[in-house]
């Protein structure tokens, strides 16, 4: 009998231990403690630098563009976060002999963090860094909303995921984080990546998250409740659909709206965004978006009118669908 509860004790010992083992391995793993350095502060913060009148509305190839650029490379040498092109190269020249008569040559700006395990399947993050400019009276459109929302909410992301890298849990898969150009005059900036330079090979790229005005609310939406539309998530997967419902009701539980994911929808948004180039090419797409408002490309649309705690909250959503498709075993399924 003493040897019976002798044997009886150290199971219970061991069992304990490896629970607690357990315990802290999902502790250590869990994308939580990361998606908590996205802040409205933080976002905030650099929205304010970003759609303000110095960068005098990020007009494709002019001087406030260029400045756009700068504070994002600026960004991400400060965060220790590298460039895929060259040591301390951010910028993919988008010359102006692509780009519609007239206008400079511009640049996408990249960035990302290598993935330990599938180096080569590549995750990608993207929002345009352009707006419209100056109107010819002068007045400048910031853009803060469109699509500073998204630029800054990329930055947020990469922020996180670096501090999970620094703390030992870098992505399985390559992050790539894509700020392009040239949207507001017909996605050229993406089409430049996809048609012409990818950095990394298309086929092995295995989803794109693009985050395309997600700082406001529209009217449909007045009663408080913070929500996003989804747009392109069933469209070449099912299973990345089915991911991204599972990861929004594990952890953030927004209300997701894919009124605009309707083929028959007259504003055939799916077309209208940088995703769209990616899903061309048979990659599997996410288009966030929170809908039109009375302030879209307009001088009024500035940093005062976003609301920062949505966005906190939108942002973290985006960060966590990109931390389970880079982590998870095996690529969504294109079907």
């Amino acid at each position: 009998m003493k040897h019976f509860i002798t044997l009886l004790c150290a199971a219970i010992l061991l069992n304990s231990c490896n629970s607690s083992s357990q315990n802290k391995t999902v502790s250590k793993t869990s994308p939580e403690p990361y998606a908590k350095t996205i802040s409205a502060e933080s976002l905030k913060k650099n929205l304010y630098t970003y759609a303000s009148d110095e960068f005098e509305g990020r007009g494709t190839g002019e001087p406030g563009q260029k400045k756009a650029v700068e504070f994002l490379k600026n960004f991400y040498i400060a965060h220790e976060i590298p460039s895929p092109i060259a040591e301390g190269n951010y910028f993919q020249k988008v010359p102006s002999s692509f780009l519609p008569t007239g206008t400079k040559d511009s640049e996408n700006v990249l960035a990302y963090i290598k993935g330990s395990e599938k180096p080569d399947e590549i995750l990608v993050i993207s929002a345009h860094l352009d707006h419209i400019g100056v109107s010819s009276n002068g007045a400048i459109n910031n853009g803060a909303d469109d699509d500073g929302s998204g630029t800054v909410a990329i930055l947020e992301i990469a922020k996180a995921f670096k501090a999970a890298e620094k703390a030992g849990h870098e992505p399985k898969r390559t992050i790539l984080f894509l700020h392009v150009t040239a949207e507001e005059i017909g996605l050229q900036g993406s089409k430049y990546y996809t048609d012409v330079e990818p950095i990394f090979p298309l086929e092995h790229t295995v989803t794109d998250l693009n985050i395309d005005m997600i700082g406001r609310v529209d009217d449909k939406h007045k009663d408080g409740k913070n929500y996003l539309y989804l747009i392109g998530s069933d469209k070449l997967s099912k299973e990345l659909h089915e991911v991204s419902e599972a990861v929004n009701k594990k952890y953030v539980n927004l209300e997701l709206d894919y009124t605009y994911n309707d083929e028959n929808d007259p504003n055939r948004f799916y077309y209208r965004s940088d995703h769209y180039n990616f899903a061309k090419n048979n990659i599997p797409v996410i288009f966030y978006f929170n809908g039109t408002h009375e302030d879209y490309h307009r001088p009024s649309d500035t940093p005062d009118k976003i609301n920062y705690p949505f966005l906190e909250t939108r942002t973290r959503l985006v960060f966590y669908t990109a931390w389970e498709l880079a982590n998870r075993e095996n690529r969504v399924k294109l079907d």
